[in-house]
């Protein structure tokens, strides 16, 4: 408990900021179903037919994965508040409609043909006789709908939307329970607050649930005036995926950027999302850097065939060659450490069967329980490849990238995949078996940015190439160590380092 209060005193900023990006996405998305949805129904009241397909069609909408449903989305609308805003609007159609429809169709008959005998119109009936009978039905659609987006928008964060849900992939992704558990009761008490308002406006005088939404209107609307404000002003937006060691590094980049320029503004964007997520957001001018390594661009981000076993000077050159004439985007130079994959096993399992090399494990075949991320599995400079480079006949469980760390500790697997940086492997007494085949590619973290902003901002790109040919891989990982199992902030960690090693003149 002491922890986890610590943790909300030290993240009470980040938290703050959060919660409003989560109000905002799910108020947003409740608006524009509610929009869409209840003139729908009224006007289906009368169609029954066309009802039942609409009905069919919101409910089989509200079946496709939400992940999936993101997936689809990007392509469109590109990545951030929109794509998120979209699919929370999908999802909250069918509650709404439905219990609009549901609870005007099902009104007796004997009432609808008294206020015909009154002489009513159609629209006078409607908001003096129907709606008000159906409204809390319609109320209870809506507030089906509000506690579902809530709990869905925390997805918003695996394509840079921000949200509640950053806590609780950081959390996971760290090993971080205070973290998770932050994120998740927030969500539980926002959801919580904002249906017991929902149900508060029903019973409201008209006056009272209109200040009280006015109010609302207000705050939103005042948000994203000021956020139109201060985006007058250039600010250079720095984004990195999920993890530690992207956080640590684009600290340094703020860092550096601001100490070159004191005019500048960075604006950071932790745990943005995975390697396509950034690719895409960056092409679309959402960002304006994030780093990228140089076997990541060659194996998933451009086109073209590569050549075995480069050197990572040849690696380098090639990724920032296709990257400029496919996507006019400029790679900047390289750091020094190399954070390749690799595999890594418990050093008991190691000194028991006598492992050293990847080749080594054809001897234990039958004895492998692997346990690796799906990304890792499903490409071809990763098992895919693997297992016909080094003739492995295994069938690996997919885990989260945090929880195959716990399980290989916990001896419920016995093989994983890794990255050479990270801090797991100190923590949790790993050895990492030598690619002796080399067949992972290559990966140096570099900036990447359009050609564009790089020719514009000549100081930013001066600044950021202070760090080619620093950071080793010990390095790295002592950083990722500090901030994963020492609780370090990154930033805190980035600053050490730069001042440490002569980038950056001392300061808190």
């Amino acid at each position: 408990m002491q922890t986890l209060i610590q943790t909300f005193i030290t993240r009470r900023g980040d938290l703050l900021t959060a919660l409003w990006q989560h109000l905002g996405i799910s108020i947003a998305a409740l608006v524009i179903a509610m929009v869409i949805a209840i003139p729908l129904a009224i006007w289906a009241v009368r169609r029954p037919k066309m009802a039942e397909g609409l009905l069919q069609l919101t409910s089989v909408l509200q079946t496709i994965p939400s992940l999936a449903l993101l997936g689809l989305l990007i392509p469109l609308v590109g990545i951030g508040t929109v794509p998120a805003v979209i699919a929370l609007v999908i999802y909250a159609l069918l509650p709404i409609f439905q219990n609009t429809y549901l609870g005007i169709s099902e009104i007796d008959d004997s009432i609808e043909e008294a206020a015909d005998a009154f002489g009513m119109s159609r629209m006078r009936k409607l908001f003096k006789v129907e709606i008000p009978i159906a409204l809390p039905q319609i109320i209870s659609g809506i507030r089906t709908a509000l506690v579902l987006i809530i709990g869905t928008a925390t997805l918003a964060a695996l394509i840079g939307a921000g949200g509640l849900g950053t806590f609780i992939m950081l959390g996971i992704d760290r090993n971080n329970t205070p973290l998770l558990l932050i994120g998740a009761i927030s969500s539980a008490l926002l959801a919580i607050v904002l249906s017991a308002l929902v149900r508060w406006f029903q019973t409201a005088k008209p006056k009272q649930a209109l200040t009280v939404f006015a109010v609302i209107v207000a705050l939103l609307g005042g948000g994203g005036a000021y956020s139109l404000y201060a985006s007058r002003t250039e600010t250079i937006t720095i984004a990195g995926k999920l993890g530690s060691e992207p956080e640590i590094l684009i600290n340094m980049y703020k860092e550096l950027i601001e100490a070159s320029d004191a005019h500048v503004k960075v604006a950071l964007k932790p745990n943005f999302g995975k390697t396509t997520f950034l690719f895409s957001a960056l092409k679309h001018n959402q960002i304006d850097i994030y780093p990228e390594f140089t076997g990541s661009v060659l194996e998933t981000l451009v086109k073209g065939n590569n050549p075995k076993s480069m050197t990572a000077t040849e690696t380098y050159k090639l990724a920032k060659q296709r990257l400029a004439k496919q996507d006019d985007l400029s790679l900047l130079k390289p750091m020094a450490y190399n954070n390749t994959y690799a595999l890594a096993v418990t050093k008991q399992f190691k000194q028991e069967h006598h492992l050293k090399t990847i080749s080594d494990l054809t001897q234990v075949d039958s004895l492998l329980k692997p346990g690796m991320t799906l990304e890792f599995i499903d490409r071809d400079d990763g098992l895919k490849g693997l297992k016909k480079a080094y003739g492995l006949d295994v069938t690996a469980k997919s885990m989260e990238p945090a929880l195959r760390y716990e399980a290989i500790s916990k001896g419920r697997i016995n093989l994983v995949d890794a990255y050479s940086t990270d801090s797991e492997l100190r923590q949790y007494n790993l050895a990492i078996l030598k690619d002796d085949k080399h067949f992972f590619p290559t990966y140096q973290g570099a900036p990447l940015m359009s050609t564009n902003f790089a020719n514009k901002h000549p100081q930013v790109v001066k600044a950021l190439n202070k760090l080619a040919g620093k950071i080793s891989e010990t390095d790295m990982q002592e950083m990722n160590y500090e901030v994963n199992v020492k609780k370090a902030s990154a930033a805190t960690v980035a600053h050490k380092y730069l001042v440490t090693h002569g980038l950056l003149e001392g300061g808190n």
